[in-house]
This record gives structure tokens, sequence and C-alpha cells, in this order.
């Protein structure tokens, strides 16, 4: 979920939060005077052995001492560069704003990746199990959703992947660069296959997140997930929205409430005739505590 360019990067506080969606796990930071997210910290950071451990970073910009929406966002993968937006990594800012009691139970809005989103916490227990629901927005369908070369494409709609073959390509923007590809079943080694070779084709100029999907009846779908700068991932908000509103447009599902089932658990996500998407689903906190400056040298 790769967004290049932008302006300078924000220096940080030390205090971190930790959550995961699923299993996708992102930590928040919020901006402060400590350190700067450039590629190299973001990695070390991110890094599963001698860093933190995650699958990404939200960073809450503005150093107010209680903010208030609209909440303004930047995000970060394990690899060190800026991506547009992550349905788990805005359901994680909420459960941390949720449990600093920043939010109730209204709706409020965030600004990430140059759009709005309005999201609400469903529910928080004293577990630190928090239900969020993310009203992501309208979805957009076409090569020119995800800037990929119309002429890349075969009179079937299939986009030449080297060994993997001709694939039908579904592309969709949920805010970010997704193509969904829709076969019978879905497996981690086909995924290994295809996700690879089509997040950094030729033919997609900003790179794409990739999903295998399957549909299992009109209300539930199947789906395996390779993320743009991170590789498989057990659960993506966003590719979950992307198979739902791939599989309306496409006819292959009517709409409405839909489940997407993943390695790491499900999501709810609804697709209205418009092709807008709201997803909904359960975060888990894990920790929260203070970065060592030495790990950043």
């Amino acid at each position: 979920m790769r967004r290049e360019g932008g302006s300078e990067r924000p220096v940080l506080a030390r205090d971190y939060f930790k959550a995961h969606g699923l299993g996708n796990d992102y930590l928040v930071f919020r901006e402060g005077s400590v350190w700067r997210p450039a590629p190299d910290a973001v990695r070390s950071v991110c890094d599963r052995w001698t860093g933190l451990g995650s699958d990404g970073i939200v960073v809450l910009l503005g150093q107010a001492e209680r903010p208030t929406a609209p909440f303004t966002l930047r995000m970060f993968n394990p690899d060190g560069s800026e991506f547009e937006r992550s349905g788990n990594g805005l359901r994680i800012l909420a459960a941390f704003l949720s449990e600093r009691g920043w939010v109730e139970a209204e709706r409020f809005v965030v600004r990430v990746g140059g759009d709005e989103v309005v999201m609400q916490v469903e529910s928080h227990d004293d577990r630190g199990r928090v239900d969020v629901s993310v009203e992501m927005g309208p979805t957009l369908h076409g090569p020119e959703a995800i800037a990929l070369e119309p002429s890349a494409l075969d009179d079937r709609g299939r986009l030449d992947v080297g060994p993997a073959g001709f694939i039908e390509v579904h592309p969709v923007s949920v805010g970010n660069p997704h193509a969904v590809v829709f076969e019978p079943e879905v497996s981690e080694a086909r995924l290994l296959e295809v996700g690879p070779a089509l997040e950094k084709h030729v033919a997609i100029a900003r790179g794409t997140n990739v999903q295998l999907a399957a549909v299992l009846d009109e209300r539930t779908l199947e789906a395996r997930i390779w993320e743009r700068g991170v590789g498989v991932t057990a659960a993506s908000g966003t590719s979950a929205c992307a198979v739902a509103a791939a599989a309306v447009q496409s006819g292959r599902v009517p709409a409405g409430d839909l489940e997407i089932r993943m390695p790491g658990g499900s999501l709810r996500v609804a697709v209205d005739s418009d092709l807008n998407a709201t997803l909904r689903g359960p975060v888990q906190i894990v920790a929260e505590g203070r970065l060592h400056p030495g790990l950043l040298g």
C-alpha cells in the first residue's frame, strides 16, 4: 500500500501502542520530538526479531495533549515506505483513541491519504477487545483506479504475469490500490505465485496489493492476501473491502452485508448498490510501552 513522495516525515514520540486486527498488527505513535520515521528507522522498529515487530506504523499527527476530531494520520509499511490507508490500521487507531478516552460511542472523522473516513467504536470491553466500524467510502473500479496500463490487458481483461500465467484481474481502489483475482479456490502456494508478480508488475505504475478470492456463497467469500510492502498477511481491512466490492461489481454476489474469511479470521463488509464499502471487525489491544532511543542508533 505504497505512497511515494509527500511531505517531510514528522518527528515522533517514544511511547507506542500496539494492537492487531485478526493478526495484522500495527504500532501507533504520536507526533513528538524524539525520532523521525525514516525508512531505515521504520524497518528497525517493525523488525520481528530485533525491534518491536509490526506490519506497519500509524502516526497520529498533532501535539495537543488531548487531540480532537478530525484526527490526521500518516502510515508507514514495515519496508519503510509510506502508504495511503489501512482498514486494520484505522481500526487500531480507533482502539488507541478509545483506550485513551478521546472517543466514545460517537462517530468521528479521520483524515488519511488525502481522504476523510468516518469511524465508530461499537464496543470496548475490559479485556482490550474493541469492535470498530469504518465507512471506507466509494470504491473505484477499472484499470485507471490503480494506474494499470490498459494496453497490457488482453481482450479478456487478463494480464500476463509470467510463470503464473494469464490472470483476469479486477482492479479496485479503496483509497489504495488492489488487484483482486477470483479463482475456484485459494491457497497460499498460489498466492506466492501470483502475489509478488502482480505487486510489482511493470504495467502497474505504483504497485498494488493483491488478493486471491473465492466465492463460497452469496454472502461469504474467502481471501488470501499479498500486501504491498509486506508480503503474505493474515488479514487486511482494505483487502476485505476490495474483495467484497469486486465481487458485487462483477455480479458474483449481490450488494449487502458480506463476510470475508481470511487466514486470521473474518471481517464484515457492507457494500451498497453504489459500491460504497463499510468495514467492521475486532481489534485486540496487545501492549503499550516506550521505544528505547538506542534502537535507532
